[in-house]
């Protein structure tokens, strides 16, 4: 299936769900449907004992005989084909399908029109787990691990607050005085106090909160550092600040995964720049910090890697100084710590590098203002960013500041992302290399002796690409005329 499945919690009470089946397992979907308040009718030659015995205690229907397509009547709102008999079930699918009701067919993904999860319940709170079909074990593994983070005090959490609805709308009117209502209540004592049996200080708390003036709405700005692109290397600062986030400006570079982590309800906008598309400038960025802060909003500046390295996110911080703006920095993974990483490259090592530079190559006036002798010096290991559109460029700079030819390198594009491609060789193919490989942005270029272990100690991802076997018309000239014609 390719569209995911689209999450939905259906009231079923007083309503008649069709179950075609009397084995145990068309039982396990009776008793859920009973529970939900539903008024199933089961279709079967035969029942087992326990749904004979529901039948003979009134709670279901049983119309016996073989599956006829008059039992979707027209009151039924759901199906389920549960019988041990593919042909049987295939029926049920295509007759339900015909009359446009959501058919599940137990173990066949491929003709259900809807997934019963595995469900975490705490009275009325529930949280349903999905594979859509295709691994349930997965989907009841999760349920497990969610049912020991989640006690029954979160159910009694749940039905006190649905209690004081109205007169918590009614005292914050606004949705946003409202949501930072309910995140001062969930991190204050109500909770706990349900924990220890204590329902009347509980609900005194929580009265008790609604009375309290709320603080005025204080805007703020986060500068989140996204990391290289895999949502699991987020740190737990990070998706905090993104669940809380009324605003996010993010960058082109951020993943969509990573954006997935973000609440739902905030307003998302793109502020990403780009070489060789559009871009926002950066007085637009500034602009929008300031108006949604100045509106009381929580902004979340969500950039790729870390903020504070080449993110221009030291300029973000000196204009909301200036402008009275309290903000927070959340560190993110840089690019040359990720990427390395998952391209097999250690970037220090006692016996090739004992030094480390990061180096930005994000336009030629940058490039014109490195000390290229001093990147050329031995046992140490360059990393430069943003340097696709520049790679001839760096391979003649360094060639020319005397970096032997043999120098490895590695290009790691769309490093720790499921299409990570790494490519490896020798300063001299450098150029020539990314060209016939087509390497796009975003890529890291690693220059160093430490770059030829990625052929070892790559673990993610296929293995690197060797770089093209023939020599780079860079290396055949000299310095000299390298650069000119690199300029």
């Amino acid at each position: 299936m390719d569209a995911p499945l689209f999450p939905l919690f259906a009231d079923l009470n007083g309503r008649a769900v069709l179950v075609v089946g009397g084995g145990a397992v068309a039982g396990r979907k009776v008793e859920a449907l009973l529970h939900a308040g539903a008024r199933p009718r089961v279709g079967a030659p035969h029942l087992s004992p326990a749904l004979r015995e529901l039948a003979e205690a009134g709670r279901i229907d049983w119309l016996p005989g073989l599956f006829d397509t008059r039992w979707l009547a027209e009151d039924v709102w759901l199906v389920v084909a549960a019988t041990d008999t593919a042909t049987v079930n295939q029926a049920v699918a295509r007759a339900a399908e015909a009359q446009r009701l959501f058919v599940n067919v137990v173990d066949d993904a491929q003709l259900s029109r809807f997934h019963v999860p595995a469900v975490v319940e705490r009275g009325a709170l529930q949280i349903a787990i999905s594979s859509g079909g295709a691994a349930p074990m997965v989907a009841r593994h999760v349920r497990r691990r969610l049912e020991e983070l989640f006690d029954g005090a979160w159910g009694q959490l749940t039905a006190l607050a649905g209690r004081h609805r109205p007169a918590i709308r009614a005292r914050f009117p606004d949705t946003a005085a409202r949501r930072r209502f309910f995140d001062r209540l969930l991190d204050g004592p109500v909770l706990e106090l349900l924990r220890r049996h204590r329902p009347a200080d509980a609900e005194s708390a929580l009265r008790q909160a609604m009375a309290d003036e709320p603080p005025a709405a204080a805007g703020s700005v986060v500068l989140v550092g996204a990391g290289s692109g895999d949502p699991g290397l987020l740190t737990l600062a990070a998706l905090r600040a993104l669940n809380q986030a009324d605003v996010i400006l993010y960058d082109r570079l951020v993943s969509a995964e990573v954006l997935q982590l973000a609440r739902r309800d905030a307003d998302r906008i793109e502020v990403g720049k780009s070489a060789r598309g559009h871009s926002t400038r950066q007085e637009h960025i500034h602009a929008l910090m300031l108006e949604h802060a100045r509106a009381g909003r929580r902004v979340v500046r969500l950039k790729g890697g870390d903020a504070l390295v080449f993110g221009r996110g030291g300029e973000e911080l000196q204009f909301l100084r200036a402008h009275g703006i309290a903000y927070e920095v959340v560190p993110g993974i840089t690019a040359a710590l990720a990427c390395a990483a998952h391209a097999g490259i250690p970037l220090t090592h006692r016996d090739h590098a004992q030094q480390l530079r990061l180096v930005t190559a994000h336009c030629r006036d940058s490039l014109d203002t490195l000390d290229w002798r001093a990147l050329a010096a031995p046992r140490q290991t360059l990393v430069f960013y943003m340097g696709v559109a520049a790679l001839a460029q760096i391979q003649a700079r360094l060639l020319e500041a005397g970096l032997p030819t043999a120098t490895p390198f590695a290009l790691v594009e769309n490093g720790s992302r499921p299409g990570q491609r790494v490519v490896s060789g020798h300063l001299r193919q450098l150029a020539d290399a990314a060209t016939t490989h087509a390497v796009q942005s975003p890529a890291l270029l690693v220059v160093g002796e430490v770059a030829a272990l990625a052929n070892e100690l790559h673990w993610y991802g296929q293995a690197p690409l060797p770089a093209a076997p023939r020599t780079s018309s860079l290396s055949a000239k000299t310095p000299a005329a390298t650069l000119a014609d690199a300029a």
